[in-house]
């Protein structure tokens, strides 16, 4: 497999990086129909950790099968595949090799108090995605979550080690807590500061909501007005993202939320594109849907970041 000149610029965004780390990015990044293009579409399947087993699957009962993910994944010529460890030892020998995987390392749900602070248990290790043949790990921050510097800790700590082993890391950068409103949880400027948090962490790969025009920050909106800061269209938002990802040097896909329709799918993928964003990471919106409406979902969305649609 020979990386494609537009893989190459990407990989040499990431200075001082060990060839395994680059390797493993590389792997994503040349993987299924959109390889070699810089654009992805990663499945990730950690919502019933979150949200329980019938709020995730029940809506696609052959969803409850580890395997149908694997599948529908490579089926769909997607970039890589994610989930925690559990999902991952489900499939990883009869996959082996066949899809590259992102071994989420910690986990939320549903049954805590709301007492009990915003954070998530590790629940995973760099070891067990060595042993998988994982390509990355993931991991979840909650930036204005009273425990946000635990958890930051917690990922430095672990991104060490999984760059020492040439492993790349994604990281969930989900501005969520005490600090942080409703309205704030996607507001532009709080999604681009969580944006540069992530980068700033050492993420390989960020995972970010899309955001609305809304400015949570009073300090953050007098910039925003000053600088006359486009934030008109979600195509504008994401571009800042981009901007606030290390002015794009680092790779920013965005995640799909909750299962909506699919014309407000595409259209969210279009902004992501037009913004020079590099993908979509797509859960509820593929598998809680038919199979066969799912992959054609997503074939159109490959024909978007392609450019035919």
């Amino acid at each position: 497999m020979r990386a494609t000149r537009i893989v190459q610029k990407i990989l040499a965004n990431y200075e001082g990086e060990t060839p395994g780390v680059k390797a493993n990015l590389c792997r994503m990044l040349m993987q299924g129909k959109l390889g070699g293009t810089g654009k992805m579409i990663i499945l990730p399947v950690d919502q019933g950790f979150e949200h329980g087993p019938a709020r995730t699957f029940a809506a696609n009962p052959a969803a409850y099968d580890p395997h149908y993910h694997y599948q529908l994944a490579l089926d769909a010529g997607l970039n890589a595949y994610a989930a925690p460890l559990g999902m991952i030892e489900a499939g990883a020998d009869t996959y082996a090799g066949q899809i590259p995987t992102i071994l989420k390392v910690n986990s939320a749900n549903s049954l805590m108090s709301d007492t009990a602070g915003k954070n998530q248990a590790i629940t995973g290790s760099v070891d067990d995605a060595l042993r998988l043949g994982c390509a990355a790990i993931g991991f979840t921050i909650y930036p204005g979550s009273d425990c946000a510097l635990d958890m930051f800790e917690e990922i430095s700590a672990m991104r060490e080690e999984a760059a020492a082993k040439g492993i790349a890391t994604v990281i969930w950068s989900y501005p969520r807590g005490e600090a942080i409103t409703k309205d704030g949880e996607t507001g532009i400027d709080v999604a681009a500061y969580a944006a540069q948090i992530a980068a700033l962490l050492g993420a390989h790969i960020i995972k970010i909501k899309l955001s609305t025009d809304h400015l949570m920050l009073p300090e953050a909106k007098k910039v925003y007005e000053d600088q006359q800061i486009d934030i008109a269209t979600q195509a504008a938002r994401v571009k800042h993202c981009m901007q606030s990802s290390f002015n794009g040097r680092r790779i920013v896909v965005f995640s799909g939320g909750a299962k909506k329709g699919a014309d407000s799918v595409y259209d969210d993928a279009r902004a992501i594109r037009d913004g020079g964003g590099n993908g979509s990471i797509i859960g509820r919106n593929s598998f809680q849907r038919p199979r066969d409406e799912a992959l054609s979902m997503l074939a159109k969305l490959v024909d978007i970041y392609k450019g035919k649609a």
